[in-house]
């Protein structure tokens, strides 16, 4: 258990429906803010007219994010990043799935400042028409640079087949779209998606309660409310996709279903995908790149995607997947595939206690640097809120991992073993879709270093 009494978080909500969160965290000598707003990469095709092309939407979020920070309240673009700078604050705005977001860490003392950046920044922001064909060059970088890195081509795809075209679209501009996108669409996306309504801002840090809270009501508390479409009811694609690259390295992909964050079994399972892949000492890491040398990265890890309601308010069901990834060459991407998927569907077997009690460490181990980063906790509050709904205090989190047993995770994948996974090849050749692991195949030895 943590040695160190953790505050306990504070929350209220602003009568335009923002939630604000805060923690203090007084041994520290730093503050940090997240605010969240629903409404990300899935909002850009919302009431898309039919004889428009989603395609020619892609980036949109990304770029409205871009365009609001060039400039806001009082400063201009240079002028606010200068301010920024004198008051040591480190920030970061990006959009993703369902909401777009913005971040920043700072000495304790520029708390209050920041927020008032801040409020500039998504209330007031200039939108200079002079700026939105370099804010579009950015897009376009970031697009050929992701042209360029097979592994992000692999997960964004891979992402695309596991909850489908609306619900798995990523946030990288296409050719289409940076042709098409115009002003009036930054600034259509921006008065429907920016505002209070159904918002998250959380603290955390070194700050007076009461000080801060007057700081919030100024900077926030007439911001205009709104609502939240919610989220895409997923629609999968099934099967396996490969895509043809001439290259000395394979990269392999895959995917399954699974219970998501707030779920009842949700830490019995985490322990489960922990014991496979958290650290060089999991199965993955160390059956199928140490034991046998068949790749040089593998891992695994946990996805949700919270539950959300439709203009209707009919409830949409959070949901949940694993997605994987591994990298090798192609004399040998059959045989990462086949014990890759072996190792999953066998996780149950021969489940030892030493295997479990290095994960709960692992944990333990994150929970107590999260207690030196206020960026982090800040980060976990706005997490915990948009995901299920509520802060799960340290403590409870501590209590619920400790009581984990072998017997949990044995019972529990014993019954969800996964049989339907989603399969993205990228490399020379394609796979077969993954069959039982043939430990006597011949790789030659020039092959397993």
């Amino acid at each position: 258990m943590l040695s160190t009494a953790t505050p306990s978080v504070k929350t209220r909500k602003l009568e335009n429906g923002m939630t604000v969160l805060w923690q203090p965290m007084p041994w520290l000598r730093t503050a940090a803010y997240t605010l969240w707003m629903p409404g990300g990469i899935t909002a850009e095709i919302r009431d898309l007219p039919p004889n428009v092309d989603p395609v020619s939407r892609c980036g949109l979020a990304s770029l409205t994010v871009e365009m609001v920070q060039r400039g806001a309240g009082a400063f201009n673009s240079r002028q606010f990043v200068a301010a920024e700078d004198n008051l040591g604050i480190d920030s970061n705005a990006s959009s993703s799935t369902s909401i777009t977001g913005f971040s920043a860490a700072m000495p304790a003392e520029s708390l209050g400042p920041a927020i008032g950046l801040l409020a500039d920044l998504v209330r007031r922001p200039h939108l200079p028409i002079d700026q939105f064909e370099d804010a579009k060059m950015m897009l376009r970088q970031e697009m050929l640079a992701n042209r360029d890195e097979p592994t992000q081509r692999l997960m964004k795809r891979l992402r695309q087949r596991q909850y489908g075209y609306q619900l798995g679209r990523n946030g990288m501009a296409s050719e289409e779209s940076l042709a098409s996108l115009t002003m009036d669409d930054v600034r259509e996306f921006y008065t429907q998606h920016f505002h209070a309504g159904e918002s998250i801002l959380s603290i955390a840090g070194n700050f007076d309660d009461a000080e801060i809270n007057d700081v919030i009501d100024q900077a926030f508390g007439d911001w205009k409310t709104g609502t939240w479409d919610g989220l895409p009811t997923p629609d999968p694609i099934e099967g396996h996709e490969h895509i043809e690259l001439p290259s000395s390295q394979t990269h392999i992909g895959f995917s399954f279903d699974n219970i998501p964050y707030g779920a009842p079994e949700y830490f019995v399972m985490r322990a489960g995908i922990g014991i496979l892949s958290d650290g060089m000492s999991s199965r993955l890491f160390d059956r199928v790149r140490e034991q046998h040398g068949l790749c040089y990265s593998i891992w695994a890890n946990t996805h949700s995607m919270p539950p959300s309601k439709d203009r209707d308010g009919n409830r949409i069901p959070a949901t949940g997947a694993v997605f994987g990834y591994a990298g090798t060459t192609p004399q040998r991407a059959q045989q990462t595939l086949d014990l890759t998927l072996q190792e999953i569907k066998h996780l149950c077997k021969e489940l030892e206690e030493s295997e479990l009690e290095r994960w709960k460490v692992r944990i333990q181990s994150s929970l107590i640097m999260e207690q030196e980063s206020a960026n982090s906790r800040a980060g976990s509050l706005a997490s915990d809120q948009f995901q299920i709904g509520r802060v799960m205090p340290t403590e409870e989190l501590e209590t619920i991992i400790e009581s984990i047993t072998l017997q949990q995770i044995k019972d529990y994948y014993e019954s969800h073993t996964p049989e339907s996974f989603r399969i993205v090849t990228i490399g020379p050749e394609p796979l077969a879709g993954g069959v039982a692991f043939d430990d006597t195949a011949n790789i030659g030895e020039g092959e397993k270093k």
